[in-house]
Protein backbone atom coordinates (compact mmCIF):
# COMPACT_ATOMS: atom_id res chain seq x y z
CA UNK A 1 0.00 0.00 0.00
CA UNK A 2 3.18 2.50 0.58
CA UNK A 3 4.96 2.13 -2.69
CA UNK A 4 1.46 2.35 -4.30
CA UNK A 5 0.87 5.63 -2.93
CA UNK A 6 4.56 6.79 -2.92
CA UNK A 7 4.42 5.88 -6.78
CA UNK A 8 0.96 7.70 -7.22
CA UNK A 9 3.01 10.74 -5.17
CA UNK A 10 5.57 10.63 -7.60
CA UNK A 11 3.53 10.53 -10.82
CA UNK A 12 1.29 13.94 -9.23
CA UNK A 13 4.59 15.30 -8.58
CA UNK A 14 6.10 14.85 -12.25
CA UNK A 15 2.81 15.93 -13.31
CA UNK A 16 3.07 19.26 -11.66
CA UNK A 17 6.25 19.66 -12.60
CA UNK A 18 5.71 18.82 -16.50
CA UNK A 19 2.78 21.51 -16.47
CA UNK A 20 5.82 24.32 -15.12
CA UNK A 21 8.03 23.35 -17.80
CA UNK A 22 5.47 22.78 -20.54
CA UNK A 23 5.81 19.49 -21.10
CA UNK A 24 2.92 18.36 -22.38
CA UNK A 25 3.64 14.35 -21.87
CA UNK A 26 3.65 15.00 -18.38
CA UNK A 27 0.70 17.32 -18.15
CA UNK A 28 -3.03 15.99 -18.94
CA UNK A 29 -4.14 19.77 -18.30
CA UNK A 30 -1.71 20.57 -20.99
CA UNK A 31 -2.89 17.83 -22.98
CA UNK A 32 -6.51 18.15 -23.16
CA UNK A 33 -6.35 21.70 -22.95
CA UNK A 34 -4.11 21.41 -26.41
CA UNK A 35 -6.58 18.82 -27.46
CA UNK A 36 -9.99 20.18 -27.17
CA UNK A 37 -8.84 23.89 -28.92
CA UNK A 38 -7.39 21.88 -31.46
CA UNK A 39 -9.66 19.53 -32.49
CA UNK A 40 -12.41 22.32 -32.26
CA UNK A 41 -10.84 23.87 -35.33
CA UNK A 42 -10.86 20.59 -37.02
CA UNK A 43 -14.52 20.48 -35.96
CA UNK A 44 -15.53 23.42 -37.13
CA UNK A 45 -13.70 22.54 -40.51
CA UNK A 46 -15.74 19.21 -40.28
CA UNK A 47 -19.01 20.49 -39.80
CA UNK A 48 -18.45 23.33 -42.39
CA UNK A 49 -18.78 20.56 -44.93
CA UNK A 50 -22.37 20.59 -43.46
CA UNK A 51 -23.19 23.62 -42.99
CA UNK A 52 -22.28 25.25 -46.10
CA UNK A 53 -22.61 22.48 -48.56
CA UNK A 54 -25.35 20.16 -47.28
CA UNK A 55 -28.32 20.98 -50.07
CA UNK A 56 -25.40 20.34 -52.68
CA UNK A 57 -25.09 17.03 -51.08
CA UNK A 58 -29.18 16.23 -50.83
CA UNK A 59 -28.64 16.37 -54.47
CA UNK A 60 -25.18 14.73 -54.80
CA UNK A 61 -24.72 11.78 -52.75
CA UNK A 62 -27.32 12.34 -50.01
CA UNK A 63 -26.49 11.70 -46.01
CA UNK A 64 -23.99 8.84 -46.71
CA UNK A 65 -21.87 11.10 -48.97
CA UNK A 66 -22.15 13.86 -46.39
CA UNK A 67 -20.74 11.65 -44.13
CA UNK A 68 -18.03 10.61 -46.32
CA UNK A 69 -16.59 14.18 -47.28
CA UNK A 70 -16.92 14.93 -43.57
CA UNK A 71 -14.86 12.38 -42.32
CA UNK A 72 -12.46 13.12 -44.60
CA UNK A 73 -12.26 16.80 -43.70
CA UNK A 74 -11.78 15.56 -40.05
CA UNK A 75 -9.06 12.78 -41.44
CA UNK A 76 -7.01 15.02 -43.46
CA UNK A 77 -6.67 17.98 -41.07
CA UNK A 78 -6.59 16.09 -37.40
CA UNK A 79 -3.10 15.04 -38.12
CA UNK A 80 -2.00 18.99 -39.44
CA UNK A 81 -3.29 20.01 -35.74
CA UNK A 82 -3.28 17.42 -33.41
CA UNK A 83 -0.02 16.07 -34.17
CA UNK A 84 1.69 17.89 -31.02
CA UNK A 85 0.31 15.47 -29.07
CA UNK A 86 2.43 12.50 -29.78
CA UNK A 87 5.66 12.13 -27.94
CA UNK A 88 8.88 11.80 -30.00
CA UNK A 89 9.97 11.51 -33.33
CA UNK A 90 8.01 11.47 -36.60
CA UNK A 91 4.82 13.05 -34.96
CA UNK A 92 2.56 13.54 -37.61
CA UNK A 93 3.34 10.32 -39.14
CA UNK A 94 2.89 8.23 -35.84
CA UNK A 95 -0.22 10.45 -35.09
CA UNK A 96 -2.30 9.24 -38.19
CA UNK A 97 -0.87 6.08 -37.55
CA UNK A 98 -3.19 5.98 -34.32
CA UNK A 99 -6.57 8.25 -35.68
CA UNK A 100 -6.99 7.08 -38.64
CA UNK A 101 -7.99 3.51 -38.21
CA UNK A 102 -9.23 4.63 -34.43
CA UNK A 103 -11.62 7.71 -36.12
CA UNK A 104 -13.30 5.20 -38.87
CA UNK A 105 -13.70 2.80 -36.93
CA UNK A 106 -15.43 5.44 -34.70
CA UNK A 107 -17.21 6.73 -37.79
CA UNK A 108 -18.37 3.66 -38.78
CA UNK A 109 -19.59 2.40 -35.30
CA UNK A 110 -21.88 5.89 -35.14
CA UNK A 111 -23.24 6.13 -37.90
CA UNK A 112 -24.72 2.82 -38.14
CA UNK A 113 -26.48 3.58 -34.63
CA UNK A 114 -27.22 6.60 -36.21
CA UNK A 115 -28.88 5.46 -39.27
CA UNK A 116 -30.08 2.70 -37.61
CA UNK A 117 -32.02 4.54 -34.73
CA UNK A 118 -31.73 7.94 -35.51
CA UNK A 119 -32.49 10.66 -32.86
CA UNK A 120 -31.76 9.85 -28.76
CA UNK A 121 -31.30 6.36 -28.51
CA UNK A 122 -29.21 6.36 -31.86
CA UNK A 123 -27.09 9.53 -30.41
CA UNK A 124 -26.65 8.05 -26.70
CA UNK A 125 -25.33 4.34 -28.24
CA UNK A 126 -23.45 5.51 -31.11
CA UNK A 127 -21.66 7.80 -28.46
CA UNK A 128 -21.49 4.75 -25.92
CA UNK A 129 -19.93 2.40 -28.71
CA UNK A 130 -18.20 4.75 -30.91
CA UNK A 131 -16.12 6.31 -28.22
CA UNK A 132 -14.91 2.77 -26.96
CA UNK A 133 -14.64 1.79 -29.92
CA UNK A 134 -12.42 4.70 -31.08
CA UNK A 135 -10.36 4.47 -27.56
CA UNK A 136 -9.77 0.31 -28.05
CA UNK A 137 -7.90 0.60 -31.55
CA UNK A 138 -5.83 3.80 -30.16
CA UNK A 139 -4.84 1.26 -26.71
CA UNK A 140 -4.15 -1.22 -29.39
CA UNK A 141 -1.89 1.07 -31.21
CA UNK A 142 -0.27 1.94 -28.21
CA UNK A 143 0.53 -1.38 -27.26
CA UNK A 144 -1.66 -0.42 -23.83
CA UNK A 145 -5.20 -2.07 -23.44
CA UNK A 146 -4.58 -2.06 -19.81
CA UNK A 147 -6.15 1.49 -19.85
CA UNK A 148 -8.77 1.29 -21.81
CA UNK A 149 -11.46 1.07 -19.56
CA UNK A 150 -10.69 4.19 -17.81
CA UNK A 151 -10.16 6.31 -20.66
CA UNK A 152 -13.21 4.93 -22.59
CA UNK A 153 -15.28 6.13 -19.74
CA UNK A 154 -13.30 9.82 -19.59
CA UNK A 155 -13.86 10.18 -23.61
CA UNK A 156 -17.48 9.08 -23.60
CA UNK A 157 -18.12 11.81 -20.95
CA UNK A 158 -15.80 14.54 -22.91
CA UNK A 159 -17.44 13.13 -26.27
CA UNK A 160 -21.43 13.21 -25.36
CA UNK A 161 -20.95 16.57 -23.06
CA UNK A 162 -19.80 18.26 -26.32
CA UNK A 163 -21.93 16.78 -28.58
CA UNK A 164 -25.27 17.20 -26.84
CA UNK A 165 -24.54 20.53 -25.92
CA UNK A 166 -23.80 21.34 -29.40
CA UNK A 167 -27.11 20.25 -30.58
CA UNK A 168 -28.96 21.95 -27.63
CA UNK A 169 -26.97 25.11 -28.78
CA UNK A 170 -28.73 24.27 -32.34
CA UNK A 171 -31.77 23.51 -31.38
CA UNK A 172 -31.95 27.19 -29.49
CA UNK A 173 -30.23 29.54 -32.36
CA UNK A 174 -32.87 27.86 -34.92
CA UNK A 175 -35.66 27.95 -32.78
CA UNK A 176 -38.28 30.86 -32.95
CA UNK A 177 -36.59 32.57 -29.42
CA UNK A 178 -32.99 32.20 -31.53
CA UNK A 179 -34.52 33.81 -33.99
CA UNK A 180 -35.34 36.52 -32.00
CA UNK A 181 -32.40 36.97 -30.41
CA UNK A 182 -29.82 36.85 -33.59
CA UNK A 183 -33.05 39.22 -35.76
CA UNK A 184 -29.77 40.81 -37.92
CA UNK A 185 -29.10 37.23 -39.31
CA UNK A 186 -31.28 35.80 -42.09
CA UNK A 187 -32.50 32.39 -41.45
CA UNK A 188 -29.98 30.96 -43.72
CA UNK A 189 -26.92 32.82 -41.89
CA UNK A 190 -27.97 31.62 -38.25
CA UNK A 191 -28.32 27.70 -39.43
CA UNK A 192 -24.68 28.64 -41.07
CA UNK A 193 -24.34 29.71 -37.49
CA UNK A 194 -25.88 27.08 -35.65
CA UNK A 195 -24.27 23.98 -37.26
CA UNK A 196 -21.01 25.45 -36.82
CA UNK A 197 -21.29 25.99 -33.43
CA UNK A 198 -22.02 22.53 -32.91
CA UNK A 199 -19.03 21.72 -34.87
CA UNK A 200 -17.49 23.82 -32.12
CA UNK A 201 -18.67 22.30 -28.98
CA UNK A 202 -18.45 18.53 -30.41
CA UNK A 203 -14.33 19.50 -31.26
CA UNK A 204 -14.05 20.94 -27.84
CA UNK A 205 -15.60 17.52 -26.32
CA UNK A 206 -14.14 15.24 -28.53
CA UNK A 207 -10.56 16.93 -28.66
CA UNK A 208 -10.45 16.87 -24.57
CA UNK A 209 -11.05 12.97 -24.36
CA UNK A 210 -8.45 12.84 -27.17
CA UNK A 211 -5.98 14.87 -25.73
CA UNK A 212 -6.67 13.09 -22.37
CA UNK A 213 -6.65 9.64 -24.16
CA UNK A 214 -3.28 10.28 -25.76
CA UNK A 215 -1.52 11.56 -22.19
CA UNK A 216 -2.66 7.80 -20.68
CA UNK A 217 -2.01 6.02 -23.45
CA UNK A 218 1.97 7.61 -23.72
CA UNK A 219 2.45 7.86 -20.16
CA UNK A 220 5.74 6.17 -19.13
CA UNK A 221 5.37 2.79 -17.04
CA UNK A 222 1.31 2.08 -18.22
CA UNK A 223 2.61 0.91 -21.51
CA UNK A 224 1.97 -2.99 -22.40
CA UNK A 225 4.98 -5.37 -22.35
CA UNK A 226 4.72 -5.02 -26.10
CA UNK A 227 6.88 -3.23 -29.08
CA UNK A 228 4.79 0.08 -29.37
CA UNK A 229 2.81 -0.47 -32.58
CA UNK A 230 2.98 3.00 -34.11
CA UNK A 231 6.80 2.98 -33.52
CA UNK A 232 8.62 5.56 -31.09
CA UNK A 233 12.12 5.66 -32.95
CA UNK A 234 13.42 7.65 -35.60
Amino acid sequence: MRSRSANRLNSQISNFEGCARGDWSCCPIHCVVQGAWRFAIVSVAGFAVWALAGSWFRLHGGEIGLYAASTVVFCALAGLLMHPLVNGPRPVERFYGVFLPAFLVYAVVWCSFWFLLRFGTGEWLGSLAGSFALVAVIGWRFANLRSVPKVSVAFFTAHSLGYFAGGKVMQFLTSPVGADVFNGLAKAQLGTVAKLSWGLLYGLGFGAGLGYAFFVFQKPGLRGTGKEAIGSSG
